[in-house]
């Protein structure tokens, strides 16, 4: 992978937002919906509480030209809506593939914009990625209904830790084969 791939973060456009990478001003909201434990309660790696400068850290991880994780916010603010209603990201793995994460503040859950989101990076594909894989907790079918609903296949049940619930939690794990 050539290194401006990695330190040029374009914005992704879709029907009712944008996705564009993170800056400094969306530390406020960030944190107001990622201290919420149903947000925190769905992801990895999002502590609950939220510790003070989190989300200011997540940023500057983002901006830097080795980061591994490219990290869009989900910026409705042109369309009317909020200006993040969540955050989506990739991984880049080895042998052309990445892993996609992704959350949406609760005032916007069965909206459509997670799987509005997957849909618009999947057709931008910035990794240029052959495969994308996804997991999600089995105890949140919401987000597993994303995954399928984007083409997602099923794999198998898996384990992952959750950083908020201090446990080790069942998992369904997805993968996406990239039509070229």
């Amino acid at each position: 992978m050539l290194q401006e791939d990695i330190t040029v973060q374009d914005s992704i456009q879709a029907d009712r937002f944008v996705l564009r990478p993170l800056r400094k001003s969306d530390a406020g909201l960030l944190t107001m919906y990622a201290s919420d434990d149903r947000v925190a309660r769905g992801t990895r790696a999002v502590p609950h509480p939220l510790p003070p400068g989190t989300v200011e850290a997540m940023i500057d991880r983002a901006a830097k030209p080795d980061r591994t994780e490219d990290i869009w916010v989900i910026d409705g603010s042109a369309q009317g809506h909020a200006e993040a209603l969540g955050l989506i990201s990739l991984e880049r793995m080895d042998r052309g593939q990445s892993e996609v994460f992704y959350w949406i503040a609760p005032a916007f859950w069965n909206t459509g914009f997670a799987t509005e989101a997957l849909r618009a990076l999947i057709a931008a594909n910035p990794h240029r990625s052959d495969r994308i894989f996804a997991e999600v907790f089995q105890d949140n079918p919401g987000s597993a209904r994303v995954l399928t609903n984007c083409g997602f296949d099923y794999l198998g049940d898996a384990e992952a830790f959750s950083v908020s619930r201090n446990a080790t939690v069942p998992t369904w794990t997805y993968t996406l084969k990239i039509a070229k």
